[in-house]
């Protein structure tokens, strides 16, 4: 009987220590966590677990789920280390949980500054000395400052910056102090310096778009690099003289994050568009580094090479996510590369160490512009291979065939400018791919096999521009209503009544839906993706909102500041979506893909419509993609998870056949990326369900699955 109990404890023993030993594939523990954006400092969002794989996927039931009791968009891949996640609420609370369980640890919240803004994510930084007394943390951006706060406890890093703060502006100059500038990508640590993003205004108004690196433990800024060059820096001449100084020109941010390589201490920096957007009259030349992959030396934020993607940007061609660093064989060669998806919907593929293109790229001619004030750059840069992940064009015969209103969309197809790079002017241009792309901010998947993973939309937009009203002709108008044309006018409508359909909510009776503080608040912070307008005083803020409550009194009403933004000849009359009367886009299937990319030869290895509508389905109509904004995850068991939707639901593909294993629908759709991770002897995988976007309801939980 005494041996029995003795082989009893011990196999109790042997099941407890195995439960707690790492998995068989993984023998030495190495990437069992998601510690860092997109899962590494490489964004392949790539993991080497298989514990979930095709023979069981169909197993997986949900372990648990946080609700975060604060609804709305949520865009954050949650980061998991030593068994803890960490991620933000829809209003950028920073919270810790238990990954195995779901139970909060810790919330850290800021009642001092609130954000409303969108955010992706957070970075963890330990030392590597272990009797270092700096412990490890969690840096994150809330409205536009930079905040520490200790891991394990959520209390902020007293000695990092003030009282656990930087300013986010401090790197920027002086003309930004009351302009927009937050962050809402996470941070790229190299050693002690973490290199962030910037979200700026995208008018006349915004700030310039410096890369800065800011010193972990310290807050004190480490480095700047000039994305608008100074005289004297290469580039200076790609601009007019002066532009550096941010009186009508600023923008070209990194805003979708960066990828680095610390072997080498190289980061790649992928950057948008300089501002205004739609119209360069008065930045004329090629606008080095707008639109650019730069290569930077990471110790001290040198540029070592660089790539425009596009000249002279008028569309807002931003480079929409971070690129991927991967190891490709071309010619039975190995060669480190890197790799940037565009909205443009194509992948540029360079050597990472000398930025020479791995495929051919041909300068090819486009139309100028005919705004008499504009100057076009004459060619735009295109790759032979790979393929583009997205259509180039729309032309009559791509009218949605299922819609009611083909004569209606047909009739806007024959009479609007079209075609890749058509300059913008008065008239009516088809922008496609559209304002959101092609590849969006989710970015793509990479597995060490070269096979590149990437959603896409295939959504056609209607952009145009009109003369800005010069201010005598606004001067009959109420200070707050001249405020709203010259401010909000271009999202929300000359009657206030928005755009749901393409995301941009009414204000009509405002009043009886919020309160003065709230949109006073939004107005100058800024909420969801809308920018904030910082430049306004709070006399500004103050005559707009009493414009849009309706109560606004003129003759007590102090005229506006003198804070005004540089006088540009055009204004961009709205992102418009090119959608039937039921809101459905107006040009046939697929409205979304799924692309597998061999990276190594550029060839497509499938392409698959993402996404559907179910009412459409049950119609008898195919899978006809939807419009979906986060990226996918793919796993060395041969998987790739995806949520991104608007249908709310959460999928996984087979990678090699891009054919669907398993779905479930989520409580709220989720447009974010997802994490898996090892706990315990126990994969997971955990996505953020904060729907909203696209008109879809909303959510306020993390929900993660296991088998």
């Amino acid at each position: 009987m005494q041996k029995i109990y003795l082989v009893l404890a011990f196999l109790a023993t042997a099941l407890l220590t195995a439960a707690y030993l790492p998995e068989k594939d993984n023998p030495n523990n190495e990437n069992t966590g998601w510690s860092e954006y997109l899962g590494g400092p490489d964004r392949n969002h790539y993991s080497s677990l298989t514990q979930i794989n095709k023979s069981n996927v169909s197993q997986l039931k949900v372990a648990w789920e946080y609700h975060t009791l604060d609804s709305g968009q949520v865009q954050c891949n949650p980061i998991i280390v030593n068994g803890v996640m960490y991620a933000v609420t829809a209003t950028n609370k920073l919270f810790a949980l238990d990954a195995a369980t779901g139970k909060e640890l810790w919330k850290f919240t800021n009642t001092a500054n609130v954000s409303l803004n969108t955010n992706r994510g957070v970075t963890y930084w330990e030392s590597k000395d272990k009797n270092d007394a700096d412990v490890p943390r969690i840096v994150f951006a809330l409205g536009s400052y930079l905040y520490a706060v200790d891991a394990k406890t959520g209390q902020p890093i007293e000695r990092f910056g003030d009282k656990g703060k930087v300013s986010l502006k401090e790197g920027l100059g002086s003309t930004a102090i009351n302009k927009f500038v937050i962050s809402n990508t996470p941070g790229t640590l190299y050693e002690d310096n973490i290199i962030m993003p910037l979200r700026l205004s995208e008018g006349a108004d915004a700030a310039l778009g410096n890369v800065q690196a800011f010193n972990v433990r310290t807050g004190k800024l480490s480095w700047v690099f000039h994305t608008i060059p100074e005289p004297n820096e290469f580039g200076y001449n790609t601009w007019p003289k002066n532009t550096y100084k941010n009186t009508a020109v600023g923008g070209a941010n990194n805003w979708a994050g960066m990828a680095v390589d610390r072997k080498r201490g190289i980061v790649f920096v992928p950057t948008g568009s300089a501002a205004f957007d739609f119209y360069g009259g008065n930045r004329k030349g090629q606008n080095l580094f707008a639109n650019c992959l730069i290569a930077l030396d990471a110790h001290t934020g040198k540029r070592l090479w660089h790539f425009q993607f596009v000249h002279h940007d008028i569309w807002d061609k931003d480079l929409p996510a971070p690129p991927n660093l991967v190891t490709i064989t071309k010619n039975g060669k190995k060669i480190d590369a890197v790799a940037q998806v565009t909205k443009t919907g194509h992948v540029f593929v360079f050597d990472r160490v000398t930025g020479k293109p791995l495929f051919p790229i041909k300068e090819t001619p486009f139309p100028k512009s005919t705004i008499p004030e504009e100057s076009t750059w004459s060619t735009q840069p295109i790759p032979t291979l790979p393929a583009p992940f997205s259509r180039q064009t729309i032309t009559e015969a791509d009218v949605n065939p299922y819609s009611d209103d083909k004569v209606a969309l047909l009739k806007t197809i024959k009479s609007s400018q079209r075609g890749l790079f058509q300059p913008l002017n008065k008239k009516e241009t088809l922008l496609y791919p559209g304002a959101d792309g092609g590849a969006e901010w989710g970015g793509a998947a990479v597995d060490p096999d070269g096979i590149m993973y990437v959603n896409a939309n295939e959504m056609a937009w209607i952009f145009s521009l009109k003369s800005t009203p010069k201010e005598d002709e606004l001067a009959h108008l109420s200070p707050g209503q001249r405020l709203y044309t010259n401010t909000c006018l271009v999202c929300h409508g000359k009657e206030l009544k928005g755009n749901p359909k393409s995301g941009y909510p009414s204000l009509v009776d405002i009043s009886q839906r919020r309160d003065r503080e709230y949109v006073t608040k939004i107005i100058a912070s800024g909420k969801g993706m809308m920018p904030g307008f910082g430049h306004l005083s709070a006399i500004d803020r103050q005559a707009l909102v009493a414009f849009l409550f309706g109560d606004e009194k003129v003759e007590a009403t102090v005229a506006s500041s003198k804070a005004k933004t540089p006088y540009i000849p055009y204004q961009f009359n709205g992102y418009n979506k090119f959608i039937d009367a039921k809101g459905y886009p107006g040009i046939r299937p697929p409205w979304g893909t799924l692309t597998a990319i061999d990276l190594n030869t550029g060839k497509q290895l499938w392409q698959k419509p993402f996404g559907e509508y179910p009412e459409l389905k049950a119609k008898g109509i195919p899978t006809t993609g939807s419009e979906n904004y986060g990226g996918p995850v793919v796993t060395a068991s041969g998987l790739l998870f995806i949520a991104a939707t608007k249908d709310g639901m959460f999928r996984i593909f087979d990678k090699k056949t891009g054919d669907i294993l398993w779905e479930t629908k989520l409580p709220a759709a989720g447009f974010a990326t997802p994490s898996t991770y090892l706990l315990n002897g126990k994969q997971y995988i955990v996505i953020a369900c904060g729907g909203t976007k696209l008109g879809t309801k909303k959510g306020d939980s993390y929900i993660a699955f296991s088998l």
